[in-house]
């Protein structure tokens, strides 16, 4: 009962660890802290300055931003700098001749009216004479008939006046108004012929004189042009004034204000100028130059004079925060690692990443002291490769990237701009560098090689952005460049070697590192082991043999494996002598007593184990190696024993392990090849086919016994880890030569050697 409420405890506070708020409160604290740590490169920077004064400084402009009122300026003055399009319309001149024609056509209508009466006149005139003359010699015609034709009325001619107003109600107003009645009159009275020629020499003679360019002051000019061109000497001076005035009405100016040509004219003099930018890093004030009016102006438009906060760079470094954290929340939460539902790990991982972003700032600072690229001393390989060592390899490159993207923030101290590409290259490179090196092997001997590889690819990175920057340094900038980022390798190693002792520990994680200490021989445990039980030492290590191989085929931890092999029966040290394979030359002890006291003892070596491993504080991957390796399988020999000899009825519950069973898959394949190790010991002679089928064998009977229900091990795996362990064990159980029995044992033994 005493224990209880600690085993309460001990629920609550796991419940509370792996509550899924505290993912989200540790992701909140990520993003917070890198928000934090890049708004001080964001914030716009201000100038304190005066119109009047001296610049104490130059002062290039933080951002690449459009002079718009210099832009309309400029698009103003190219506007008015463009003058009036004149263009010649042909279409005027054909206008002129077509209302000129209008004007002689229309005389020789009216006259053809004129004509018609008159003709009508005299053919009832001569009708009326006929009447007359022919009453006078018949005077028995028809009363009816005399009648008739002495009724016909004698219409009236149709004087000039008449014709005149004839002549008006036809032509447009627009003409008429412009022609005088005495030239009308003049056309009306002349003949035929003489219209005709004074139609066609008039409508030539416009003809001739519009074809030419004609403008708004040359109207007149013109016209006197036309006038010489119409006077024909045969004709009165009254006909001659008619053509003059009617040749002067149809001269007009052709070449006149387009204005849709000038409005496009002046569009594509507007379009051709170009947006005036200040453009980021340029100079606008060098140092000891007098601030202007307009100078001020270009100060305030690129926010150097702001007196208010501006919020977009706030908003904006928000919004890429989320992203980064977002995209990382996602990425850690589908990804198959340890982060995925271990919120130790994540906050491990969140230690981690906050202390590489802190040394990324600190090493920003050091631009203040302007010493040529001694910011690529940043060795941000030393979070990528505690990440790689201490969670997982593809965490560490996804990590990388995300540097990358801080790193071009923090450092843009020594550019104008928001993002220094250069740095964030850099970093990308050097970080990603430390987890492919670090990804196959975790001995501390190959975080020194990293360190090495990190910093000659830095070397590498930062030899080709000096290229492609194209700028001439000189040898020392170079070198100093290059020290520096060469330096970051061996740093980043130094660190990683540091900090991950202190990572293992606080903690609890079992690193490479620390499997390859704990597999030391010496270790007191294991010296324990192979003095107080030989037997079971040897037991342990082709059992490691088994299992490692079995994990590497399908992806497992072999070297955690192996290492949990050697610690797996560590408590059969208690009564080693109660173990079959520590009895040399000694009677089976259990011959002497009951099955249920022999089942009692073997099966206490589990968790005598376990409790051991506790007491060295162990880590509990092994501890758990240790507890699980028999899950909860049969003791078959002690209850067929028990069955045998019992008259009372014996159930297989009292003979098997309590468990648990194997919650990992380094623990079911340790298990596997505990009890495949010490059949294959038993068995008379074996060979690669009854190895083969006895392995199988064991598989099979604990996979129908429900001992892999707890781990996550395939059908598909289970068979590799059979063909993985038979490989194993025919190179240790191997064929050996017989040699004929007339041969000496002496030869024999020098062949053997």
């Amino acid at each position: 009962m005493g224990k209880r409420p600690s085993i309460e405890h001990q629920k609550w506070w796991q419940n509370i660890k792996d509550h899924r708020y505290i993912r989200f409160i540790l992701f909140v604290l990520i993003g917070v802290f890198t928000y934090g740590i890049m708004v001080s490169n964001v914030i716009p920077e201000t100038v304190e300055i005066d119109t009047g004064t001296i610049s104490e400084q130059d002062i290039r402009s933080p951002i690449t931003i459009e002079n718009k009122a210099e832009t309309e300026r400029l698009r103003q003055n190219a506007y008015e700098s463009i003058e009036p399009v004149y263009s010649k319309n042909s279409r005027y001149a054909q206008n002129q001749i077509e209302r000129i024609n209008d004007i002689f056509n229309t005389i020789k209508q009216v006259q053809r009216e004129a004509l018609d009466r008159e003709v009508e006149i005299e053919i009832i005139e001569r009708q009326l004479e006929e009447s007359e003359l022919n009453e006078e010699e018949n005077n028995n015609e028809n009363n009816n008939e005399e009648n008739t034709v002495l009724n016909l009325e004698i219409p009236e001619e149709i004087t000039i006046e008449e014709q005149l107003e004839r002549v008006r109600d036809i032509i447009t107003p627009q003409t008429i108004e412009q022609i005088s009645d005495e030239t009308i009159i003049t056309l009306l009275e002349s003949s035929r012929d003489n219209i005709e020629i004074a139609q066609e020499t008039t409508t030539n003679a416009v003809h001739d004189v519009m074809s030419e360019e004609i403008q708004m002051d040359d109207v007149e000019e013109a016209r006197n042009e036309a006038e010489r061109k119409v006077l024909i000497t045969t004709f009165d001076s009254s006909l001659n004034r008619s053509m003059i005035e009617i040749a002067r009405f149809g001269i007009t100016a052709n070449y006149l204000l387009d204005d849709e040509a000038t409005e496009e004219a002046r569009h594509d003099a507007v379009e051709s100028i170009d947006p005036v930018m200040v453009r980021e890093g340029q100079l606008l004030v060098e140092e000891g130059q007098l601030i202007t009016s307009e100078i001020s102006n270009q100060l305030a438009l690129v926010g150097l004079l702001d007196d208010h906060s501006n919020l977009y760079p706030y908003i904006g470094l928000a919004l890429l925060v989320i992203l980064l954290i977002g995209m990382l929340a996602y990425y850690l939460s589908d990804a198959k690692t340890s982060i995925q539902t271990n919120n130790s790990h994540l906050l491990m991982y969140a230690i981690i990443y906050i202390l590489t972003l802190t040394i990324m700032k600190i090493i920003s600072y050091g631009e203040i002291i302007d010493v040529v690229g001694l910011t690529y001393i940043v060795p941000v390989a030393t979070g990528t490769m505690l990440i790689t060592m201490l969670l997982n390899s593809r965490v560490a490159l996804f990590t990388s990237m995300i540097f990358a993207i801080i790193a071009s923030v923090i450092f843009n101290a020594q550019t104008t701009g928001i993002l220094d590409y250069s740095h964030g290259i850099y970093v990308f490179f050097s970080s990603i560098a430390g987890a492919f090196f670090l990804s196959k092997s975790h001995r501390v001997i190959r975080i020194l090689q990293a360190g090495i590889f990190v910093g000659a690819l830095n070397v590498l990175v930062i030899v080709s952005l000096i290229l492609l920057k194209n700028v001439q340094y000189g040898w020392v900038e170079i070198s100093f460049n290059v020290g520096f980022a060469a330096l970051s390798g061996f740093i980043a190693a130094v660190l990683t070697l540091g900090l991950l002792p202190f990572f293992e520990a606080g903690f609890g994680v079992l690193s490479p590192t620390k499997l390859i200490e704990l597999s030391n021989p010496n270790h007191p445990l294991l010296r324990k082991i192979l003095l107080e039980a030989p037997g079971t030492y040897h037991h342990s290590v082709i059992v490691a043999n088994l299992a490692e191989g079995a994990c590497e085929a399908v992806g497992a931890n072999g070297l955690l494996a192996r290492v949990g092999s050697y610690y797996h029966d560590l408590g059969k040290t208690k009564r080693p002598h109660f173990f079959i394979e520590n009895q040399m030359k000694i009677d089976n002890p259990h011959d002497k007593i009951s099955p249920q006291l022999s089942k009692t003892i073997i099966i206490a070596h589990p968790y005598d184990g376990a409790d051991m491993l506790k007491e060295y504080k162990m880590p509990k991957e092994i501890i758990g190696i240790a507890e699980q390796h028999h899950g909860t399988s049969l003791l078959k020999y002690f209850y067929h024993k028990a069955k045998n000899e019992s008259d009372k009825e014996v159930t297989e519950e009292e003979f098997r392990y309590p468990g648990p069973k194997a919650q990992t898959r380094e623990s079911a394949i340790v298990g596997i090849a505990d009890c495949v190790e010490a059949a294959v010991r038993s068995m008379n002679k074996p060979t690669p086919a009854k190895i083969e089928t006895l392995v199988k064998k064991i598989i099979n009977e604990r996979l129908e016994d429900g001992q892999f229900d707890e781990c996550d091990l395939t059908l598909k795996e289970l068979n590799n880890i059979a063909k993985s362990i038979c490989e194993t064990l025919q190179g240790t159980f191997h064929t050996r030569i017989e040699y004929p029995e007339e041969i000496s044992e002496e030869d024999g033994e020098k062949k053997d050697e």
